[in-house]
């Protein structure tokens, strides 16, 4: 890449137009022309640059906004159930390296003081300089509690001993202690009083998600009717489907208005799963996850998910005891968006459309990130033909 002679490479001073092959647009893949950039965000994208701009010229490179997962608990030894401020600033750093440029940190079924501790520490990070822009790690823009409002049936690698019924007293007071970044919650459809919660918390201005869940397809209806707008990794966690009985997964298929996760890493869903998921729903309707746990970018051996025991070996996170089942996963976004092209489940637009803008929107973010657009923050991908990450851009400058 070359820049202009009054632009530091990676320090970009003033307005400056980003030049390439193409780039991923809101309203579709493009060839050619440019963007621009000032004050840490996106202005219009321009067939020609304009007249005296500064250039970043990333040649043959592919422009995607930057990638944004909704849904990780950790990465590089860290998690976020540590409760360490300083530990969510390396996960941010890290994910940096793998295109993502957003995040929502993602708490486990803990007790309730635990969660709390681990929402102020996502708020010391948030607060602290040390994520974004100059700092070169991905902004946190927001918190996932994923639990503890689960049933048993479809726990999966969360303590069956710290479950608790919905409660939007403690949804507010994980939100205090968050600081206001609280952005979604998860939510088991069979729970009693699921649909009062679901409507409550969407009061909030918190999106709901549901899943750990055994719930009817009547059940998840009644809470998507109450305003739940998601189905957290589709397919896992979840009744399943039957032809006469369509069961969890039959909602996240089936009803209107959604967004379905997906964790795309070929050890959670098999990849016909994903087509199947993508045919139905379409690309605004899957969000690409990760789901990653500490020892995503670490080496196989033995961890923790929150409290629990984890062995990873091959490419697999599963609890050390007991049922075995898969504990969140060690996959990265870039490889997730380049798995669903490869299997056939997307075209390369529609596989950046899944890690970008979908989640985006589904998580209540879509103004700020998930889009190169007038307004939007200025963080972007440089790719390959592979769809592989050659640079990264938070808030206009490389991180």
């Amino acid at each position: 890449m070359s820049w202009s002679s009054d632009v530091g490479v990676g320090a970009p001073r003033g307005a400056y137009a980003v030049v390439a092959k193409g780039f991923f647009l809101p309203g579709g893949y493009v060839e050619g022309g440019c963007v621009t950039v000032e004050g840490g965000r996106f202005g219009l994208y321009r067939a020609e640059v304009p007249s005296g701009m500064a250039v970043l010229d990333l040649g043959r490179a592919r422009v995607a906004p930057g990638y944004v997962d909704t849904h990780i608990h950790g990465f590089l030894g860290h998690d976020v159930m540590d409760a360490d401020a300083a530990g969510v600033g390396e996960i941010s750093r890290g994910l940096a390296r793998h295109g993502v440029t957003s995040w929502t940190p993602t708490t486990l079924t803990a007790p309730p003081d635990q969660v709390a501790a681990a929402c102020r520490s996502v708020a010391e990070a948030a607060a602290d300089g040390s994520t974004g822009g100059a700092a070169g790690g991905a902004h946190i823009r927001g918190v996932f509690l994923e639990g503890p409002f689960f049933t048993e049936a479809h726990k999966g690698a969360q303590n069956p001993g710290y479950l608790l019924a919905p409660s939007i007293g403690l949804l507010e007071a994980w939100q205090e202690a968050s600081g206001g970044l609280v952005t979604k919650v998860a939510v088991a459809a069979e729970a009693e009083g699921a649909p009062e919660f679901c409507a409550a918390a969407r009061a909030l201005g918190v999106s709901v998600f549901l899943g750990h869940s055994d719930a009817s397809l009547d059940e998840a209806r009644a809470c998507v009717n109450a305003g739940a707008s998601g189905f957290v990794h589709t397919f896992n966690g979840m009744r399943g489907f039957g032809h006469r009985d369509p069961g969890m997964v039959g909602a996240a298929l089936g009803l209107h208005g959604v967004c379905a996760e997906v964790i795309c890493d070929g050890r959670h869903v098999d990849p016909a799963a994903a087509r199947i998921l993508v045919r139905a729903r379409g690309a605004d309707g899957v969000a690409l996850v990760t789901d990653c746990m500490q020892a995503g970018g670490m080496p196989d051996g033995e961890y923790l998910l929150g409290e629990l025991p984890v062995v990873v070996s091959d490419g697999a996170a599963r609890l050390a005891e007991g049922s075995h089942s898969l504990a969140g996963s060690v996959l990265t976004l870039d490889r997730a968006v380049r798995n669903v092209r490869d299997w056939g489940a997307a075209t390369d637009e529609e596989a950046v459309r899944m890690a970008t803008q979908t989640p985006a929107d589904a998580n209540g973010i879509g103004g700020i990130c998930g889009r190169i657009a007038p307004g939007r923050d200025a963080d972007f991908v440089a790719l390959d033909d592979g769809l592989h990450v050659t640079a990264t851009y938070i808030s206009g400058q490389e991180a």
